[in-house]
C-alpha cells in the first residue's frame, strides 16, 4: 500500500492558509478596515470578500448600529440637593466616515461618557430639584447638542439622548412624599368641608321651605275653618238663632267635638280644670249664660237705637 506522500500533506496545508487567508466573510452593518503592511489600505463592507494573504490584514471590524450607552452622573441641584441622572445616549458610527470611527479615538464611550458628565454638571446645577423633573427634557437637549459637535470630528452621530432616571437622596425622597401627602390631605379637607358647607346649606333650605308650606297650611286651615264657622253662623241666623246664640252654640259643639276626638285615642292624658264634672258644666253653663246675657244686651241696645231714631223723627215732623 502506497503512503501519502508527506510533501503532499504540505502542500494541502498551504494551499489551505492561502484560501483562508484569501477570502473572509464581513457581516451585515459591520465595516472592516484592511492594512497592508500596517497601513491603512480599505475599508470592507458586508459580503464575501478577497486580501492579499500575509500581505494584507484585518486590522478591526466597525459596528454600525445603533448602540445605547447608559451614563450615570452624581451633581448637585441649585437648592443644593444631591441626585443621580441616568443619561442614555444612543449613537451610530457613520459609514462614510469609519476611518474617523476607527483610527482618531482609542476608546469611544469613554469620550461620550466625559461630554455627558461635563454637560450635566453644567446645566442641572442652575437649576432647582423641581425644575429638574420638569425640565429634563432641556438637559438631554443640551447633552446631545454638545456630543453631536465634539463626535462629528470622530466618525459618529448622536442619535437620541434621554434623561431616563433622576433620583434624589433618600431622606429627599421621604421630605418630597410628606409634602405631596399633605397636600392632599389639605385638598381633601377643603372638599369634605365644601360637602359639608354644601349638606348644612341645603338642609337649611329644605327647613325654611319646610317651615314655609307648615305655614301656609297652618293659614288654610284657619281661613277654612274660618270660612265654616261663617257659614255655620249664617245657617242658624236662617232659623232664626242670633249671631250670640250661634257663637255660643259653636264653642258649646266644638267643646264636646273635642272630647270625642281625645276620647277615640288610646294611651291620651287629659287634664281638665276645674276637675270636677259639676265644676265642668258650671263652666259651660256660665259660657252660655255669658254668651246669652251678650245677646240680651246687645238686644236691648238695638230697641235703645231704635227708640232714638223714632223719637228724631217725630221731632222733625
Amino acid at each position: 500500500m502506497n503512503e501519502f506522500p508527506f510533501s503532499n500533506v504540505i502542500v494541502l496545508a498551504i494551499i489551505v492558509l492561502l484560501i483562508y487567508g484569501i477570502f473572509f466573510l464581513v457581516k451585515q452593518q459591520t465595516s472592516v478596515i484592511i492594512e497592508r503592511f500596517g497601513k491603512f489600505q480599505s475599508v470592507r463592507n458586508s459580503g464575501l470578500q478577497l486580501k492579499i494573504p500575509l500581505v494584507d490584514k484585518v486590522a478591526g471590524r466597525i459596528n454600525l448600529k445603533i448602540q445605547q450607552l447608559d451614563v450615570l452622573v452624581e451633581t448637585k441641584t441649585k437648592d443644593d440637593v444631591f441626585v443621580r441622572l441616568k443619561v442614555s445616549v444612543q449613537f451610530q458610527v457613520v459609514k462614510d466616515k469609519v476611518y474617523d470611527a476607527f483610527y482618531k479615538l482609542e476608546n469611544p464611550q469613554a469620550q461620550i461618557t466625559s461630554y455627558v458628565f461635563d454637560v450635566v454638571r453644567a446645566e442641572v446645577p442652575k437649576m432647582v430639584l423641581d425644575d429638574v423633573f420638569e425640565r429634563k427634557d432641556d438637559v438631554a437637549n443640551a447633552v446631545k447638542s454638545e456630543l453631536n459637535e465634539a463626535m462629528q470630528d470622530y466618525g459618529y452621530d448622536i442619535i437620541k439622548t434621554l434623561v431616563t432616571d433622576i433620583d434624589p437622596d433618600e431622606q429627599v425622597k421621604i421630605s418630597m412624599n410628606r409634602i405631596n401627602a399633605s397636600e392632599r390631605e389639605k385638598v381633601a379637607a377643603e372638599f369634605e368641608a365644601e360637602a359639608e358647607r354644601i349638606k348644612i346649606v341645603a338642609k337649611a333650605r329644605a327647613e325654611a321651605e319646610s317651615k314655609r308650606l307648615q305655614g301656609q297650611g297652618i293659614a288654610d286651615q284657619r281661613r277654612e275653618i274660618a270660612r265654616g264657622l261663617e257659614e255655620s253662623v249664617d245657617v242658624l241666623n236662617n232659623v232664626g238663632i242670633n249671631s250670640q246664640e250661634a257663637s255660643a252654640l259653636i264653642v258649646v259643639t266644638q267643646h264636646y267635638d273635642t272630647l270625642q276626638s281625645i276620647g277615640e285615642e288610646t294611651n291620651t292624658n287629659l287634664i281638665l280644670l276645674p276637675n270636677s264634672p259639676q265644676a265642668g258644666s258650671d263652666m259651660l253653663n256660665n259660657m252660655v249664660a255669658s254668651f246669652t246675657a251678650s245677646n240680651q244686651i246687645g238686644e236691648a241696645m238695638k230697641k235703645v237705637e231704635e227708640e232714638k231714631k223714632n223719637n228724631k223723627s217725630k221731632d222733625e215732623e
